[in-house]
C-alpha cells in the first residue's frame, strides 16, 4: 500500500513541477496578438487568391498590422472591404485600382485544328500532360475549364471550348492565372480596351495551319496604331498599355481578327 501511495504522491508531485515549468515558460514566451488582425482577417474576402502579394487573407492581415503595407492591396474585396480596413486601422481609404483577368486566346471548335481525340480526364492540367493536349496550336485554350471551376465569383464561362471572361463579374483575383497550364490568362487594369487574343510564337505560316485566328505577325497593327503603342516580339503583336488610348485602329485592320476591344 506504501509503495501505491508513494507512487501516485510522486505522479502527483512531477505533474505539479511540470505543470509550473509550462506555465512560467508560457508568461516569458507570450506574444501579443494585436486583436485587430482578427477583425481584419474576418473581413476578408477569404478566398485566398494571392493577389495582395501575400499566401492567403490572414497573412494579409497580419502585414497590415506588422509591416504597414498598403490597404489598397486586396483587389477581390473591392471598395468595400477597403474602407472596412480603412476604419479598422483608423487611416485614410486609399484608392483601389481595378483589376481583370484578360484570356489570350481566341480559338475555339469552329477556328482551331486538332491533332488528336483526347478521352483522358476532363482537365486542362491532364490533358497538358498528354502531349501537350489534343489542339494543334500547343499555345491555346485546352477547353476543359479549370480556371471555370476555380473562379470564386463565377466570371468565367467556356463556349465552343474556349474560356471567356464577364468582365462585370470578375474581381482579378488572380486564381484563373495560377490554374492555367498555357498561361494564357493575365491579370490587367480594368480600363484598358483593347487585348490581343493569341499567344501563338511561331510564324505565320505555321501558325495559320493549326488556328485561323491567331497571330500572323504582319505588322499591320503596328504600322496603324497612332501612339506607337504596339510591337512584335517573337512572331506575336504586343500591346503596351502605358501607350494605348484604346483607339481601336488596330482592332479594325487585324487581319485574323486576333485583337480584340473588351
Amino acid at each position: 500500500m506504501s509503495m501505491i501511495i508513494t507512487a501516485v504522491v510522486s505522479v502527483t508531485t512531477i505533474g505539479i513541477i511540470c505543470a509550473i515549468i509550462l506555465n512560467v515558460a508560457f508568461q516569458l514566451m507570450y506574444v501579443k496578438v494585436d486583436e485587430r488582425i482578427a477583425k481584419l482577417t474576418e473581413i476578408m474576402p477569404g478566398v485566398n487568391c494571392g493577389a495582395c502579394g501575400y499566401p492567403g487573407c490572414s497573412a494579409y492581415a497580419e502585414a497590415l498590422i506588422n509591416e504597414n503595407v498598403d490597404t489598397n492591396l486586396c483587389t477581390p474585396g473591392g471598395s468595400s472591404v477597403l474602407n472596412k480596413i480603412s476604419s479598422i486601422l483608423g487611416v485614410e481609404a486609399l484608392a483601389i485600382e481595378q483589376k481583370i483577368a484578360v484570356i489570350s486566346c481566341c480559338s475555339d471548335f469552329n477556328t482551331r485544328q486538332k491533332k488528336m481525340d483526347y478521352i483522358g480526364v476532363q482537365s486542362c492540367e491532364a490533358a497538358k500532360m498528354l502531349y501537350s493536349g489534343d489542339n494543334a496550336c500547343a499555345f491555346g485554350c485546352l477547353g476543359y475549364g479549370d480556371c471555370k471551376l476555380l473562379c470564386p465569383s463565377n466570371a468565367i464561362y467556356m463556349e465552343n471550348g474556349l474560356a471567356h471572361i464577364i468582365k462585370e463579374l470578375c474581381t482579378g483575383c488572380g486564381l484563373c492565372v495560377k490554374v492555367c497550364p498555357n498561361k494564357l490568362i493575365s491579370i490587367e487594369n480594368a480600363d484598358i480596351k483593347v487585348v490581343v487574343s493569341c499567344k501563338n510564337i511561331e510564324k505565320g505560316a505555321a501558325a495559320r495551319k493549326k488556328c485561323s485566328c491567331c497571330c500572323i505577325a504582319c505588322t499591320k497593327c503596328v504600322k496603324e496604331c497612332c501612339q506607337g503603342a504596339i510591337v512584335i516580339e517573337d512572331n506575336l503583336a504586343k500591346i503596351d498599355y502605358t501607350k494605348c488610348d484604346g483607339c481601336g485602329k488596330c482592332v479594325e485592320v487585324c487581319v485574323t481578327k486576333c485583337i480584340h476591344k473588351l
